[in-house]
């Protein structure tokens, strides 16, 4: 098992957590199944930016994210160096430091569409 440091957030996970994570699954995967319900429209197929997560540490032990991914952070909510798409960044054998963003781009959730 891996450990992930998730950086407390507001709504998702107010006092933070560090949970056991497991290899080769993705970020967003374990921290669903640790109950840290980060947003996830589109059922984890890298089509939206909802699970957006920034890797403050261990970024560099990550696969480079491919070019679908990389398309859509470009338009990600407070895009860094260091953003990843949860569903797409799959847990190695090294700790990660993760932040989830304050706000995410979800218009079903925002109520923009009808």
């Amino acid at each position: 098992m891996t450990q992930i440091i998730v950086l407390p957030h507001v709504e998702l996970c107010p006092e933070g957590a560090v949970i056991e994570a497991e290899p080769g699954k993705s970020i967003c995967e374990n921290l669903l199944a640790n109950d840290i319900e980060l947003d996830h429209a589109c059922e984890m197929s890298c089509a939206c930016t909802t699970c957006h997560v920034i890797v403050r540490e261990g970024f560099n032990s990550l696969e480079p994210a491919e070019d679908a991914e990389e398309d859509l952070l470009d338009k990600a909510w407070g895009l860094e160096p260091n953003s990843r798409l949860g569903c797409q960044a799959i847990v190695g054998g090294t700790p990660l430091t993760v932040e989830i963003p304050k706000y995410s781009i979800n218009m079903a959730k925002e109520g923009h569409r009808k």
